[in-house]
């Protein structure tokens, strides 16, 4: 019967305080916990959190890693996985489930990786492996880059692809290694120590800069990039050398001990071929502004042209001028023809009144033959002068032909103007290098003056 008795002293509250209150006691009890187990139902929501189950063969918990937690991972979780997780026990009030609020995931063993990681990395820094002053310079823009990792990786196909597109006239040279597992850190030494030998073979096409690469990776993938031995023969190295392993949040003894170290393998690429692509950029703009400056140019010239040939004088207006004058000096040769004629006429019949007034015949004879040599030497003068006058005219004609641009250009000659539209009359009125215009006979050409012979 007590069982069923209510007493009215007690409080009552709801579930929802309950589960709260159960949650406030886990989460102070529970703030900072490790847990190790295996990763199951493991499931990215389109929110970016993500959840799973953390089991082993004694018991599990649900766990719940929001987005802005599970960026920072290094590597990529899935069902199987055994792992580390540290984080917060919880309740989520609204239906009591208990749950780990992940804050991160390490796969199991990484922790000790870890250890071994720092020591190694504390030991070489202090005999002086990471100096910056031994550090060898990265060449500015190398002709010949080596590339060591596995020929497979999407790495070496992303280096390669940049590379061609950034710099197409460097030669790339690959020397293939394993960049994973126990014995990757032997065959990396084994690709540095072939590189060495192919400089010494070929003194004429020498490895400027090496790339040592791969892609991200669990820490134990990445682990054969943080073998002292490796460590130790990168540093002696004598060809500058980039570290190119992993993603921008991994971190190997390779990257101190070489000569610089980059976030990803494309980062390395773009690093060796920064100086050809800013100069490619470079050459466009240089290309662009060229052609604007050409066209700028042209629409000057062709002002200029338009001027020009306002101010020429037509060659018929001309020729039709020239006409005119021939014309006007043959009349006035025809009218002082005619006008001698009468003259001379007029003597005769002046020396014929005279005979006739002395009717001498011995005289008249003398005076007829007088006249009519005279009649003969004046007709000889004339045509003497018209064959003259005409001669004169023939050249005068030829002249203007000669004279006009046009039949000037015809006859395969061309006038040559400045970008100031000035007519050149010498070659010291040029300097190499210059642009010109060229008018023909039928359009215009735009030359470039290559030599300049005074």
């Amino acid at each position: 019967m007590s069982d069923n008795i209510v007493i009215q002293n007690e409080e009552i509250i709801s579930v929802g305080e309950l589960n709260n209150s159960a949650k406030y006691l886990l989460e102070n009890a529970f703030n900072n916990v490790s847990v190790i187990g295996e990763i199951s139902r493991f499931t990215r929501h389109s929110s970016g959190h993500i959840y799973f189950t953390l089991k082993d063969k004694d018991g599990a918990i649900n766990c719940a890693m929001w987005k802005s937690q599970n960026m920072k991972l290094n590597f990529s979780p899935k069902d199987g996985d055994q792992c580390i997780l540290k984080g917060q026990v919880s309740i989520y009030a609204p239906s009591g489930n208990y749950q780990l609020i992940v804050k991160s995931i390490e796969p199991a063993g990484s922790g000790n990786l870890m250890q071994k990681f720092e020591a190694l990395r504390k030991k070489l820094d202090e005999e002086g492996l990471f100096n910056s002053t031994k550090k060898l310079k990265i060449p500015t823009c190398p002709k010949h880059i080596g590339i060591i990792t596995s020929a497979s990786t999407a790495a070496f196909q992303d280096i390669i692809s940049t590379i061609k597109r950034r710099a197409p006239s460097a030669q790339i040279s690959l020397s293939n290694a394993t960049v994973q597992g126990d014995d990757a850190h032997v065959t990396i030494i084994k690709a540095l120590n072939r590189i060495i030998n192919f400089n010494e073979c070929n003194p004429n096409n020498k490895i400027d800069v090496v790339i040592l690469t791969r892609g991200g990776g669990s820490v134990e993938d990445l682990w054969c990039f943080n073998n002292e031995e490796l460590a130790r023969e990168i540093f002696s190295f004598p060809i500058p050398t980039i570290s190119g392993v992993g993603h921008e949040i991994d971190f190997t003894i390779c990257d101190f001990v070489s000569d610089i170290r980059v976030p990803t393998p494309t980062a390395s690429a773009e690093l060796v071929t920064e100086f050809n692509y800013q100069l490619d950029e470079k050459l466009k703009n240089i290309t662009l502004k060229l052609y604007e400056n050409a066209l700028g140019k042209v629409d000057s010239l062709k002002q200029i042209i338009n001027l020009n040939r306002s101010k020429l004088k037509n060659p018929i207006a001309l020729l039709r001028e020239k006409s005119q004058r021939l014309d006007i000096i043959d009349l006035r040769l025809h009218q002082k023809h005619k006008d001698l004629m009468l003259s001379k006429l007029n003597i005769v019949k002046d020396l014929d009144t005279r005979l006739n007034r002395r009717s001498p015949m011995t005289k008249l004879i003398m005076l007829q033959e007088k006249v009519k040599s005279l009649y003969k030497n004046l007709d000889r003068s004339i045509k003497e002068k018209l064959r003259t006058d005409q001669s004169i005219l023939e050249k005068l004609g030829k002249n203007i032909q000669i004279l006009s641009p046009l039949s000037i250009l015809d006859r395969g000659y061309a006038i040559i103007v400045n970008n100031k539209g000035i007519a050149l009359k010498s070659s010291k009125e040029t300097t190499k290098g210059e642009k010109l215009n060229a008018r023909l006979s039928k359009g215009t050409i735009d030359v470039e003056v290559k030599n300049v012979n005074s």
